[in-house]
């Protein structure tokens, strides 16, 4: 069944017609997503977070996030993907172990840490090992931080996305990628599926599709957005007024 998943996720990966993934942050959320008809289900790091009551940047114990995967995954029949930042220390064998467990069948793995990109031949061969471990079982999203840290050198990223394609990744995430022409080359030079952030000030999604975008999706945004909805709501409250 995992694995059935799992090729269903891949599948959904079509440079040119891409699969939209509203991230999630708890069971709730992700049976909105569900009862609103997208075919897979993707978290959202620094919201699980946020809602656990950690900060971002692997603040959040490994064993309470991966609960909380679990418990997404256990409310949806879609296949679920979770980004799991860098791995929360874990080695390949054992990342893909515990992932199985929580019957995710895809994950986002960055290649920074503490703000400082890893080599990417280390990060090659953590995917490969990743690869290894888990089959065809697991859907990587191979994410390249370099825009995101202010390397804006095409060569850099297109270098690293290869060679995260090569170790076995399924897609690669340029997160920070904005512009139309960039992403147009990027997704053209890489030769494999590509996932782009959504936020405000991108093009809308039929021209991202048209630029051969595979996977769009929205990291902790709509968490953000719903936190803000939820700060106005309490205030009201706080006023003596109604907040419905």
């Amino acid at each position: 069944m995992t694995t059935d998943k799992a090729e269903v996720l891949r599948a959904l990966h079509v440079p040119g017609r891409p699969v939209i993934l509203p991230n999630v942050w708890d069971a709730a959320s992700a049976g909105a997503v569900q009862e609103a008809g997208f075919p897979a289900v993707a978290t959202g790091s620094a919201a699980v977070a946020q809602v656990l009551g950690y900060e971002d940047g692997e603040g959040t114990p490994v064993g309470e996030m991966m609960a909380a995967i679990a418990r997404i995954v256990r409310v949806v029949d879609v296949p679920v993907t979770a980004d799991i930042e860098r791995g929360y220390g874990l080695k390949p064998a054992e990342l893909a172990e515990r992932l199985a467990a929580t019957g995710a069948v895809g994950c986002n793995i960055e290649d920074s840490t503490a703000g400082a990109l890893v080599d990417p031949g280390e990060q090659a061969d953590f995917l490969a090992e990743l690869r290894a471990a888990a089959g065809q079982g697991l859907v990587i999203n191979a994410r390249v931080d370099t825009y995101l840290l202010g390397r804006t050198a095409r060569e850099e990223a297109v270098e690293r996305g290869r060679r995260y394609l090569e170790a076995g990744a399924d897609c690669v995430y340029p997160i920070g990628l904005g512009d139309e022409d960039e992403i147009k080359a990027l997704v053209s030079e890489l030769g494999g599926p590509v996932n782009i952030l959504f936020r405000p000030g991108l093009p809308a999604f039929e021209r991202l599709a048209e630029l051969g975008v595979a996977r769009i999706s929205f990291g902790g945004g709509l968490h953000r957005a719903a936190h803000v909805h939820a700060q106005s709501l309490i205030a009201k409250v706080k006023e003596g007024l109604s907040p419905y």
